[in-house]
């Protein structure tokens, strides 16, 4: 039997002992989570689709296996390797998203790129590199200007590092994601700034404001600007018989307080179980005491990145680390608010839980960079 121990030098018992094995335990059973509704609601949705019963469960388990080493090998690397791959990023990124505008739709929607029967969406790629690109920005920021990063007239005025050097990119990236259109993702992007200009230091009074007036100015342009959100939204006060959510929500309420386990049947015909609507599958298979302890399992994911955002000693780390806790705190939120329909659809993953390649591997990049940061600030 091989055992590590604290007396081994090796790299690998370095990274074993360095990093935060809680965190990476607690993803490791989100998978396995994921994996398990692979088989229940995988099967279901395949059959629906009269695909084999097993192709969610296979597709599942090859990206599990990819993301495990994504995670692993990720968590290995140090900040300046990270900060390279999330500039890397950013240029493949904006160049994909560029790409989906020219090369028209893939299963009804401009978000997705399709090589050789491979499918990914660009803003998979976009969120950690906004993450890193965003947290050295501001790390850099504070270096020049100190806590007047934000109200110093010198860094609103071009000059060789200012607030433009950002921002213009930014609005560049936001104004793509938006004409594919990806409402969702544009008011996840706004909504992650606004969590990073708050830990950077801009007040409460400014943050709500500006954030939330952008995020519902987006609302507002979504809802008549585009068909499926006008549709989507109109419907927010009466769900019609047979659709997505009319679905998920009979398929919550069947599941009971402790589940239907084999007698269930709404999620067989509830489309994008395994994807969109997986929490309303666990709701149904296992009960709605085990939905709210996945809920609270989740809260503690999140509450130990901000634990480690708030304990960091490098800017870079901290800003970095709380980027990537607002990217799951907020998929979480919209994932979870479209199932219970207090928000409109907007085709966001469970991370780790949810069916999805490109997702999962984001989110595995993302985990993977928080302990490869936080392990080399802690031994700094």
């Amino acid at each position: 039997m091989i055992r590590i121990t604290h007396g081994e030098t090796s790299k690998l018992t370095s990274w074993f002992f360095g990093i935060d094995r809680s965190l990476l335990y607690m993803v490791f059973a989100l998978m396995v989570l994921g994996g398990i509704m692979a088989i229940s609601a995988g099967s279901a949705e395949a059959s629906r689709l009269a695909k084999p019963w097993y192709n969610f469960i296979a597709r599942f388990l090859l990206f599990d296996f990819i993301g495990i080493i994504v995670l692993i090998v990720t968590s290995m690397l140090n900040k300046k390797t990270i900060k390279v791959l999330g500039i890397i990023g950013l240029i493949v990124g904006v160049g994909c998203l560029i790409f989906t505008l020219k090369s028209g739709a893939v299963n009804g929607s401009s978000r997705w790129i399709n090589i050789h029967g491979i499918q990914f969406m660009p803003t998979d790629i976009l969120k950690p590199a906004f993450i890193i690109v965003g947290a050295w920005f501001l790390a850099k920021m504070r270096e020049i200007y100190g806590d007047k990063m934000f109200s110093s007239i010198e860094a609103w005025k071009p000059n060789n590092f200012c607030w433009e050097i950002f921002l213009i990119p930014f609005a560049i990236c936001l104004y793509l994601i938006l004409k594919q259109p990806d409402l969702g993702t544009t008011i996840l992007f706004v909504a992650m700034s606004g969590v990073l200009a708050f830990v950077a230091g801009l007040s409460l009074k400014v943050v709500i404001p500006l954030f939330l007036s952008l995020i519902l100015s987006l609302g507002v342009y979504g809802f008549y600007s585009f068909a499926h959100v006008h549709s989507r939204g109109s419907q927010m006060f009466s769900v019609a018989p047979r659709t997505q959510v009319w679905y998920s929500l009979n398929s919550i309420r069947h599941g009971g307080l402790f589940g239907s386990g084999d007698e269930s049947y709404v999620k067989d015909v509830l489309p994008e179980s395994a994807n969109d609507f997986v929490f309303s599958s666990i709701a149904e298979d296992f009960g709605a005491l085990a939905a709210c302890g996945l809920i609270f399992f989740l809260f503690l994911v999140l509450q130990r990145l901000f634990k480690h955002a708030a304990l960091a000693k490098d800017e870079f780390v901290v800003y970095a680390v709380a980027g990537a806790g607002a990217l799951f705190c907020g998929q979480i939120c919209f994932n979870l608010m479209t199932a219970l329909h207090i928000l409109i659809n907007k085709g966001m993953t469970l991370p780790f839980v949810s069916y999805g390649g490109g997702s999962l591997l984001s989110f595995c990049f993302v985990f993977g960079m928080v302990l490869a940061l936080v392990r080399e600030d802690t031994w700094d």
